[in-house]
């Protein structure tokens, strides 16, 4: 089995930003050069950016960013051009096995101080007037710890005149109902990046909406196409920051509240219980299911107590996937998960065929549950497809 943990709350998400391949080539400001020898294009400011965080030099990152600021560029254009590129940049190479996991979270550390600078810089100048486009609270899921993603919306939107109540990462379903209550906004924009959050989110989803408050699901968790999005019953989606502050700007209706009823309610294939009784059963899961590969895998039983507990960490990654999968009723869910998990095991040097002895030890230990079984099944038929790839890293950090 696997000596090193994949990590999967470590790689970058910006859903909420913009698309990394969007072709900007404009000259900051007017087009002309710009002074004191300061990058102009938003390709030279992408690499200078790119430079600057992957060499922990939080000045030089700044500088790069309130340069463009001041050769003319809007701060959405900075947000969304230059620093949500450059940060799905960070979480490509950290995938790749070409940056570590400490340098990934110093470059995203950067990025938000910087952009909390730039929210600064903007509350002191001229701009649209706050409150005048709506009131919007943005908010990631309980459980889910990528805020960046939400922090660029939450700017963006206060760039278009939107009041703006940004509550980070992680916040408690019944906390943010009980502020929705208080404050009532006129829209709820909730973020998540793990897809291991979709029933935290559809609780989420299901509650603000009872107070007749429209929620506005972004976020990698949801699926590139708003699938999940429209699974859990949000009232609208959206793919990036741009679109969604263009979506809220046309307003979004809010739901009646007597439309509201439990989540359960919308997702049928719950009531085979196979999804509770393996969110219930996850401890015994990982633990029977490290027992069997013990048996299958001799050489497991030379592992490190390190390498043992990193082992389990791995396997209820694996359970917690399945488990979602199994909310969602989506084996692309589970299978997409699978190939990342064994890119990024590949880019280590780690070969992906030691993922399928878990699938198969699981298959033993839910043998009664026949959706579990079927998810499976395409793991293992998605691992089996994988072509051979070298199992060696990447090469270092190029710009």
């Amino acid at each position: 089995m696997i000596r090193t943990s994949t990590d999967t709350s470590t790689g970058t998400d910006t859903s909420t930003g913009a698309d990394i391949d969007s072709g900007t080539e404009t000259r900051a400001g007017t087009g002309t050069e710009p002074k004191g020898g300061r990058p102009g294009s938003v390709p030279e400011l992408r690499t200078a950016l790119w430079r600057a965080v992957t060499a922990r030099d939080e000045r030089a990152a700044g500088q790069v960013v309130f340069g463009a600021l001041d050769s003319g560029l809007s701060s959405e254009e900075v947000l969304l051009d230059v620093i949500v590129p450059v940060q799905v940049r960070v979480g490509t190479e950290w995938a790749a096995g070409r940056i570590s996991v400490a340098q990934e979270h110093a470059a995203t550390a950067i990025h938000d101080r910087v952009i909390a600078a730039m929210a600064h810089r903007d509350a002191a100048g001229p701009g649209a007037a706050a409150g005048t486009a709506g009131t919007v609270t943005v908010a990631c899921v309980d459980g889910e710890w990528h805020a960046l993603p939400a922090r660029i919306l939450a700017e963006v939107l206060r760039g278009r005149g939107h009041e703006v109540d940004f509550l980070g990462a992680q916040v408690p379903t019944p906390h943010l109902v009980a502020h929705m209550h208080r404050t009532a906004p006129d829209v709820l924009a909730l973020s998540s990046s793990l897809p291991t959050r979709l029933p935290a989110a559809h609780t989420a989803i299901t509650a603000v909406q009872a107070l007749g408050i429209p929620v506005l699901a972004g976020g990698a968790a949801f699926g590139a196409d708003g699938r999940h999005a429209r699974l859990l019953g949000a009232d609208a989606w959206a793919p990036d920051a741009r679109a969604a502050a263009d979506l809220l700007g046309r307003g979004v209706p809010r739901p009646r509240p007597d439309a509201a009823h439990p989540p359960v309610d919308g997702l049928p294939h719950l009531t085979d219980q196979e999804y509770t009784l393996i969110v219930r059963g996850k401890a015994r899961l990982v633990r029977n299911t490290l027992a069997g590969l013990d048996a299958r895998l001799p050489a497991m039983r030379a592992y490190t107590d390190t390498q043992r507990e990193r082992t389990a960490e791995d396997v209820a990654h694996v359970v917690d996937f399945l488990s979602a999968a199994l909310y969602a009723d989506d084996a692309r869910l589970f299978t997409e998960f699978l190939d990342w998990t064994a890119d990024i095991l590949e880019a280590r040097g780690v070969p992906a065929t030691v993922l399928r002895p878990t699938l198969v030890v699981l298959a033993d230990e839910v043998k009664d549950f026949p959706r579990a079984l079927r998810l499976l099944e395409r793991g293992r038929a998605v691992l089996d497809a994988r072509p051979s790839r070298p199992t060696t890293p990447g090469p270092g950090i190029t710009v």
